[in-house]
């Protein structure tokens, strides 16, 4: 579950948003309130928020998202049951509050509205409250036994990690098993294979690399593996190709019937990998391989 908080001035807007009947939205929290409707409410926190005039951001808003599996399976209850644990953890059960589930999405959330001045006249402190609502939703999940905000990113960061593999994986078998002698032969292949190759190209209009397109991940050559940058790529397709175009003054490559000049770091990654090379072959015939 994450959680997010701030301050806010804007509190029949915020309220009426919370209640919106578009968005399926059902109350499953109430405190202090009598109120039928955001009018009603507003003014009802707006009584309490007169005894202290200087506090402008005199309401609190949160977010509180629980995972996608976590939102379907819980009931009203169990949401209204997280609610209170999350105001009792912020120090809230003496404060005007309310609360709404908007399930119009796939993602189920709560936005939560409590009234920062309380009966008292003295305002909430709200000094680093989006950190706090983090540290007490992550509090609120585990002891409710729901996904945490930290389990989500390491779900992700496992799903990123199984993608990058698989397009190493196919980028491997295109170099290896069809040789393509050409950045567009290249291209093909991988797209047969389902990865969308995206040349990335600056203001100046040279190749800097390329994204890989991947089952809704788009990441950086560099992201999926270092031997996957665009100087590395154009220097496994063709020896011939990359030597032509390490002897160009201004390398450039032909990609999608266009002439594109080449980024300086592609052109000197080739001029390096071309190097290797020359010595490597000038070592294997002086010793007779």
């Amino acid at each position: 579950m994450i959680g997010k908080g701030k301050s806010i001035s804007h509190t029949r807007a915020s309220i009426s948003y919370g209640w919106n009947q578009e968005k399926e939205a059902e109350i499953i929290h109430s405190q202090h309130l009598a109120g039928e409707n955001p009018r009603e409410v507003t003014e009802e926190f707006r009584i309490v928020q007169s005894q202290n005039p200087r506090t402008k951001k005199n309401t609190l808003s949160f977010v509180l998202s629980p995972s996608i599996e976590d939102g379907k399976r819980l009931s009203k209850q169990e949401l209204s049951e997280l609610v209170k644990k999350f105001i009792k953890a912020m120090g809230l059960k003496e404060r005007q509050a309310i609360a709404f589930v908007h399930r119009d999405k796939e993602h189920t959330h709560i936005h939560l509205y409590v009234n920062r001045i309380g009966f008292d006249g003295k305002a909430y402190k709200d000094s680093f409250i989006g950190k706090r609502s983090q540290l007490i939703a992550h509090k609120v999940a585990r002891e409710m036994g729901l996904t945490t905000a930290r389990d989500v990113q390491h779900q992700r960061l496992d799903k990123v990690r199984q993608l990058r593999n698989e397009i190493k994986q196919v980028h491997e078998e295109v170099i290896q098993s069809e040789r393509p002698k050409s950045l567009d032969a290249y291209i093909k292949s991988m797209e047969e294979r389902g990865v969308k190759i995206i040349p990335s190209i600056n203001g100046q209009q040279k190749l800097q690399g390329f994204r890989f397109e991947y089952k809704g991940q788009n990441l950086k050559g560099s992201e999926v593996h270092r031997s996957m940058s665009g100087g590395r790529i154009i220097a496994q397709i063709s020896d011939r190709m990359n030597s032509t175009i390490s002897k160009q003054k201004v390398p450039v490559l032909n990609l999608a019937g266009k002439t594109i000049e080449l980024g300086t770091n592609i052109a000197m990654a080739l001029a390096k990998s071309l190097a290797k090379k020359i010595i490597k072959k000038s070592i294997d015939r002086g010793i007779g391989i």
